[in-house]
Formats: C-alpha cells, structure tokens, sequence
C-alpha cells in the first residue's frame, strides 16, 4: 500500500520533513497544501494542491498530515486544522536522528536529520527539532516549541509552549525557558 503524508507548508521545513518522512520509509509519497497556491503548484518534485484551508478536500487522499512551518503560531493553528479535518496527525522524524527508545515525541512534531532526543525527554505537540540540534537527558519541550539548527539543550531544561530558541543558541543544565519567548542566534540561556 503506498501511504500518502499531507504536508501543511511547502517552504523549507516542509520540502525538509517531506525528505525526511519519504528516507524513513514510512511514507512512499508526500503532497502539500500552502498558502503560496496557485502560484506555487510544486515543491521539489511533489505537488501543492491548494491552500491549508482546503484540508478537507483532501482527508479521504492522504494517510496522515503534519504542519511542517517555522512559525509557531500557524504551525499550532495548521495543527488544529489537521485535527478538525479528522486527518490523523503524524510526527517525522528523520532516519539520521537518533531518539532515545524512551523519550516520547508529542504528535505533529519534526526530529530533523543529526538532531538527537536523550533519555527521558519529552516533546510536545507540534515540536520542531532542526538538524544537528541536541535535547539532553530529562528536557521537557512544550508544545509548538522550536529548535533552530544546532540549538544545544543540556539535560534537565524545560522549555515553555512556543517558544523559540534560533540557531545556535544553548541552554544551560535545568534553565526553564519562558514560554512564547524567541531567543536570537547564539544565544546563552545559563
């Protein structure tokens, strides 16, 4: 049977987790909904066939869906859309990520490639976790939470409901990132 994944978002991250969730074998074919339709009628060699809003139309023709935007706030409203769509909301995680056997990856969340998920940590829903990012033993990331590229959690931190922390930035052992906080580029939370 080939199972079809519904990706709301056909900008970088979405053309990123329809990479991932197409090498991790799960999924054999991706298609997109994004807001840039009708002008965007294709990411990588995958069709964009309308707008989120149109989800419904498309239910009965995919397997599952997952929003696969940068920004928290439509991530969490494309989330709930997928949701009311009766579509049932998947989590991707790359091939070339390693997650511990006993994390628990929240629904809708993204694990990018050389990104790793430690001992005991939690995700919420919705979480993005980019490449090359490290989530330590015992960290507890809420939902619609963002990890940029190379983002560097040592264990015991917790970070707050949509928040943000850009590329590069580091938390120290047990800091709590406030919730729906963006945190630049490098920065240092200790």
């Amino acid at each position: 049977m080939t199972r079809t994944l519904l990706i709301l978002g056909a900008g970088g991250h979405g053309k990123s987790v329809a990479e991932a969730a197409l090498l991790s074998g799960e999924w054999q074919a991706v298609c997109f909904l994004d807001d840039a339709w009708p002008g965007a009628q294709q990411a990588l060699e995958w069709p964009v066939l309308g707008k989120p809003d149109a989800i419904a139309d498309w239910a009965d023709k995919c397997h599952g869906a997952v929003a696969a935007v940068g920004n928290n706030r439509v991530r969490q409203q494309w989330t709930q859309m997928i949701v009311q769509a009766g579509v049932p909301l998947v989590s991707v995680v790359h091939p070339r990520a390693w997650v511990s056997p006993s994390a628990v990856v929240g629904a809708g969340s993204t694990v990018m490639a050389g990104a790793v998920v430690g001992t005991a940590s939690t995700l919420g829903e919705g979480v993005i976790i980019n490449s090359n990012a490290t989530v330590d033993h015992d960290v507890v990331l809420g939902d619609y939470a963002h990890l940029g590229v190379g983002v560097q959690l040592a264990g015991g931190v917790k970070v707050g409901d949509g928040a943000w922390l850009q590329a590069g930035s580091c938390c120290g052992y047990n800091v709590s990132v406030p919730a729906h906080t963006l945190h630049g580029p490098g920065s240092v939370l200790g």
